[in-house]
C-alpha cells in the first residue's frame, strides 16, 4: 500500500511539473508572438495570379498576364512631409498620361502652403469658428473654394505630377495597397527598384488574358475591387479590402478557389520590404466545356444566321442560342449565343441564356403530358379526332392544322394543341362542349407550374453562375390562359431551363443541377473538388408513362414536326416549339410587332444519349399582313450542329 501511495505522489509531481512547464512555455510563446505583432509590420503583395480557367481537355480559356506596377503602402507614423517627399521622388522617375484634377491640386496647395492658406479665411469667419457656428470642415471648404489660378500658377509640371501621385497615395483606406502606376516601362521599373523609396515596391500585377477572344467571355465574368456594400461580408471570409475579386459570372462563383495567395513582406526599419512568405497562383477551374466543340458550333451558328437573314420575314431576327449538354448528369459542353450587329459583325451573348426568357411554345408539351398522366387525365392509347376548342366569349383555338385521329403519343408527334386543350379542360373538372362556360382558379395553374418546376421550367436550374433568372410568370387567371399555358404560350422560360427540361425527360423525371464546373485542381494538378452532379428533384411518375412521352418525342424527329432537324440515323428524340410574342421594333420600350419564336430540344441516341441540345431563335418571322412565310432557321441550325456532333462522335 505504501508503494502505491509513493507512486501516486510521484505521478502527481510529474503531472504538476509538466503542466507548469507547459504553461510557462505557452506563455513565452504567446508573449513572443504578441511582441512580434507589435514590433513587426507585415504587408502583402498587390496581387498574385488567379487560377486559370481550362476546358475539359485542359486547354487554357482564361490565363494571366503579368504587368509591372508601382505600389505604395503606408508605413506606421509616416508624416505628410515624408509622403510629399516620396511623391516628389516618384515624380522624377514616372511619367503619366493622366493629369491631377483641379480639386486634388487645390488640396495639395493647402497642404504645402498652410500659412498662405490661413489668409484665405476672414477674421469674422475665424470668429464664427471660435463660437462653433462654423466647423473645421466648413473652414476647409471655404479655403478650397477660394484658391485661385494665381495661387496654383506657382506649380511646375513636376509639382503637378507630385500632386497627382500624392492623391493616389492617399486614396482609399489607410492600409490599402495603393496602385501608383500600372504598366510601367522597363526603365521606370529598374529605377524604382534602385531608388529604394520608403513604402514603394515594384510589383507584378496580374490581369486576365483570353486566348480565344470573345468566345465565352460573357460567362467568364470580370475581376475588380470589392464592392463597398459587400466589404463586411468579404472581410468575414478572410479577404483584405484591397483584394481584387471576381465580381461576375464564373469569376465570382469560384472566386474562393481562383484567388491567389499573396506574398507576405516584412517592413524593415528603412521602409523597404523583405519577402517573408512566397505566395502562389490560385487553383484552376476546369470546365465541362469542350472548346473545339464551342468554336465549331459558333462557326455553324454564324453561317446559319447570315443565311437566315437572306430569307423573307426575318427583319427582326437578330441571332440564336445553342446549348449542348450531357443529359446523364447536367454538365454543359457548349453554350453559344450570337447576335448579329451589322453586316458580318457578331456579338457573343452567351450570358443571355440565364437572363433572357421567351415564350417557348409546344416544346413544353412533354411536361404538360407528365402532369396529365400523373393526374389520371389521359385515356392512354385512345384515338380522338383533332379539332378546335371554342370557349364562351373566347375566339376558337386550334392546332396549326387538322391532324386527323391522334392519341397521347401521336398528339406529341404532330404537336396537337387540341389534345392539350382537352386535358387542361379536364383538369379544371369539365368535359368539353362548344361555347363551354368554364371557371378556373389559381389551383389549376399551380398544378401545371408545380409539374413544370420538376422539369426545370420556371425555376432555377442551379447552374453555377450568379443571378440566374427564372422567366416571367403570368398573373392573370382565366380559362383561355390555362389552355395557353398547356401549350407554352403563357409563362416564359430561359434557354438554359429548356436544356434541363429535355434532360429530365430523358432521365425519367430525375432533374440534375446544370453545371459548367468539372473540377477544381491545385497548382500540382491535384483534384481538390469534383462536380457532385447533384439531383435537384424527382418527378414521381410511372416509367411506363415516361416511355410514352419519350416515344412521342422520338416520333417528333422521325416523321413528326421535327423532321429534318436531326439525321434519322442518329436516333434522336425531341420536341419543336413555335410561339407568338410582341417585339419592340423601335426601341421605345413598348412592343409593337407580333413576331414568332422558334425553339427545339433533343437528345440522342434515343436509348443511350450522348448529347442533349437546345436551339432557340427569337423573332424568326412576323405577321406583316402580306406573307406568312416562315424561315426554318432553327431546323437549319439544329441539323448542322447535330451532324457535327455525331460525325465527331463517330470519329473519336
Amino acid at each position: 500500500m505504501k508503494k502505491i501511495y509513493l507512486f501516486l505522489i510521484f505521478f502527481l509531481f510529474l503531472f504538476s511539473s509538466f503542466n507548469l512547464y507547459y504553461k510557462i512555455f505557452k506563455q513565452k510563446e504567446y508573449y513572443e508572438k504578441s511582441y512580434n505583432e507589435k514590433t513587426n509590420i507585415y504587408v502583402t503583395s498587390f496581387s498574385r495570379p488567379r487560377g486559370r480557367i481550362l476546358d475539359i481537355k485542359g486547354r487554357i480559356l482564361v490565363d494571366n498576364v503579368g504587368v509591372k506596377t508601382i505600389v505604395y503602402r503606408k508605413v506606421n507614423d509616416v508624416t505628410t512631409e515624408e509622403e510629399i517627399k516620396i511623391a516628389s521622388q516618384l515624380a522624377k522617375i514616372l511619367s503619366f498620361k493622366e493629369k491631377v484634377s483641379l480639386t486634388n491640386l487645390k488640396k495639395f496647395w493647402l497642404i504645402t502652403h498652410q500659412d498662405e492658406a490661413k489668409k484665405l479665411i476672414t477674421e469674422e469667419e475665424y470668429d464664427l469658428y471660435e463660437k462653433r457656428k462654423l466647423n473645421s470642415q466648413d473652414i476647409y471648404l471655404l479655403k478650397l473654394d477660394r484658391i485661385s489660378e494665381k495661387e496654383l500658377a506657382i506649380f511646375s509640371e513636376e509639382d503637378k505630377v507630385t500632386a497627382y501621385i500624392y492623391s493616389l497615395m492617399n486614396k482609399g483606406y489607410y492600409y490599402d495597397a495603393k496602385q501608383i502606376k500600372f504598366e510601367v516601362t522597363d526603365e521606370e521599373y529598374a529605377q524604382i527598384l534602385e531608388a529604394k523609396i520608403q513604402g514603394i515596391t515594384s510589383e507584378m500585377a496580374f490581369i486576365r488574358d483570353y486566348p480565344y477572344g470573345s468566345t465565352l467571355r460573357s460567362l467568364f465574368g470580370s475581376v475588380g475591387s470589392i464592392p463597398k456594400e459587400l466589404e463586411n461580408e468579404y472581410k468575414t471570409l478572410g479577404y483584405s479590402l484591397d483584394d481584387l475579386v471576381g465580381i461576375s459570372y464564373l469569376e465570382k462563383e469560384y472566386d474562393f478557389y481562383l484567388r491567389g495567395e499573396k506574398d507576405i513582406y516584412k517592413v524593415l526599419p528603412d521602409g523597404t520590404l523583405k519577402l517573408e512568405h512566397q505566395g502562389k497562383r490560385g487553383n484552376d477551374l476546369v470546365l465541362s466545356i469542350d472548346i473545339d466543340m464551342q468554336l465549331e458550333i459558333e462557326k455553324i451558328v454564324k453561317e446559319k444566321i447570315l443565311e437566315g437573314k437572306k430569307l423573307k420575314n426575318t427583319e427582326y431576327y437578330q441571332g440564336s442560342y445553342v446549348i449542348v449538354g450531357d443529359p446523364l448528369n447536367g454538365s454543359i459542353k457548349s453554350i453559344v449565343g450570337l447576335k448579329l450587329i451589322k453586316n458580318n459583325v457578331f456579338k457573343n451573348v452567351e450570358s443571355d441564356v440565364i437572363h433572357l426568357s421567351f415564350t417557348a411554345g409546344s416544346i413544353v408539351k412533354g411536361a404538360s403530358m407528365a402532369m396529365a398522366y400523373q393526374q389520371n387525365l389521359v385515356d392512354v392509347g385512345k384515338k380522338i379526332k383533332d379539332s378546335c376548342v371554342k370557349l364562351y366569349l373566347v375566339p376558337e383555338k386550334c392546332s396549326y392544322k387538322s391532324l386527323g385521329y391522334i392519341d397521347d403519343i401521336t398528339a406529341l408527334k404532330t404537336s396537337s394543341n387540341y389534345y392539350q386543350f382537352l386535358l387542361a379542360i379536364k383538369l379544371a373538372g369539365y368535359s368539353y362542349a362548344p361555347n363551354l362556360k368554364m371557371k378556373v382558379s389559381e389551383k389549376e395553374f399551380n398544378i401545371y407550374r408545380d409539374t413544370f418546376a420538376h422539369f426545370g421550367l420556371g425555376v432555377k436550374t442551379g447552374i453555377d453562375l450568379p443571378n440566374e433568372q427564372t422567366g416571367i410568370k403570368g398573373t392573370t387567371i382565366a380559362p383561355d390562359l390555362l389552355l395557353n399555358f398547356a401549350i407554352g404560350q403563357y409563362d416564359t422560360y430561359t434557354p438554359l431551363s429548356l436544356l434541363q427540361y429535355i434532360n429530365t425527360i430523358y432521365n425519367n423525371g430525375v432533374r440534375y443541377r446544370l453545371s459548367l464546373m468539372e473540377k477544381i485542381v491545385d497548382n500540382e494538378e491535384n483534384t481538390i473538388l469534383e462536380n457532385p452532379h447533384e439531383v435537384l428533384s424527382t418527378f414521381s411518375l410511372d416509367t411506363t408513362y415516361f416511355e410514352r412521352i419519350k416515344t412521342g418525342f422520338y416520333e417528333v424527329i422521325n416523321g413528326g414536326t421535327g423532321s429534318g432537324y436531326v439525321d434519322p440515323s442518329f436516333k434522336a428524340a425531341g420536341k419543336t416549339g413555335t410561339s407568338e410574342t410582341i417585339y419592340d421594333s423601335d426601341g421605345d420600350g413598348v412592343g409593337d410587332v407580333s413576331t414568332i419564336n422558334n425553339t427545339f430540344a433533343m437528345y440522342a441516341p434515343f436509348d443511350d444519349a450522348k448529347y442533349s441540345m437546345v436551339v432557340v431563335s427569337p423573332n424568326v418571322s412576323h405577321y406583316n399582313g402580306i406573307t406568312n412565310y416562315f424561315a426554318y432557321i432553327n431546323r437549319y441550325i439544329s441539323k448542322a450542329v447535330s451532324d457535327y456532333l455525331f460525325q465527331k462522335e463517330q470519329t473519336t
